[in-house]
């Protein structure tokens, strides 16, 4: 690509706070010739207030393969173009990658321009390991996929980093505690914003909190959990989790706990109170 193609712009957004918008940000935006967003009846009121009426499109997942080539297009004919998610920094569990990637391998400059995030805002205050991270952005929804995508994930010596709706928290804090016993963990919510709340504390204590308190599951909450010691037990525990789902899915509950621990060696009767904490949750 020659000079005279355009430029992408990944452009952070607040995550709930305003005054988190930065002046390059309100800058970039009043200067590129499109805003690629997530949902234009979003994204416009957030430009009104900055006083910033650039033209908007429409760039979601529902639609980015149809899209992407068309943003292409300006840009070769030399069009500078801003990427925008409705919250936050894009790419980061929000629609982008096949954009950037694929203005990237066709030569053309694509330029971040830094701002909110929520995985860093909660990490930054949650008091756990920083030097070493994975975010893992949502989980499955259903039960025994979340427990078995958790323990895929139990290993990370890294402080584990997801999102998540409110209503699935005290849910997925359950099922966490059951894979991952009492790891230290955090539930970030509402983050920046006037009723912001970070609760600690160990995960089955934390998901018995969230579970009693209807407040702590709305919106949607950052979730951050202790990483692994790297010891055995981390490791039987999450074996003899992945032995006791499957045979629970097929079997009576004490057979299944029966069988587990046969094949196992775990414990029979932790086993069945891990068996019924997840089929609670």
């Amino acid at each position: 690509m020659g000079e005279t193609t355009g430029t992408l712009y990944v452009v952070a957004t607040p995550i709930g706070n305003l005054g988190d918008m930065t002046p390059r940000a309100c800058g970039v935006l009043a200067d590129v010739d499109l805003i690629a967003c997530e949902d234009t009846r979003h994204s416009r009121p957030l430009l009104r207030h900055f006083g910033i009426d650039t033209p908007l499109a429409a760039y979601h997942e529902h639609n980015e393969g149809a899209q992407a080539p068309k943003l292409l297009s300006r840009l070769a004919a030399g069009e500078s173009i801003a990427l925008i998610s409705d919250a936050g920094t894009p790419l980061v569990s929000d629609p982008g990658y096949v954009l950037v990637h694929d203005a990237r391998a066709a030569g053309i400059r694509v330029v971040p321009v830094p701002g909110a995030s929520a995985p860093i805002c909660a990490l930054s205050a949650a008091g756990l390991p920083s030097d070493r991270f994975l975010f893992l952005g949502f989980p499955p929804r259903g039960p025994a996929a979340r427990r078995e995508w958790i323990g895929a994930n139990a290993a990370e010596p890294g402080t584990l980093i997801l999102f998540e709706a409110g209503r699935r928290a005290a849910a997925t804090l359950a099922d966490m505690a059951t894979v991952l016993g009492p790891r230290k963990a955090v539930l970030a919510r509402e983050l920046t914003k006037r009723f912001e709340t970070l609760l600690d504390g160990a995960l089955p204590a934390l998901a018995e909190r969230v579970a009693a308190d209807t407040d702590q599951q709305m919106g949607e909450v950052v979730i951050l959990v202790a990483g692994a010691r790297g010891g055995e037990d981390d490791r039987a525990r999450v074996e003899q989790q992945r032995v006791l789902d499957i045979l629970a899915a097929e079997l009576p509950l004490k057979q299944a706990v029966a069988l587990a621990a046969r094949i196992t060696g775990g414990n029979r009767n932790a086993l069945y109170r891990r068996a019924l904490a997840a089929r609670k949750a």
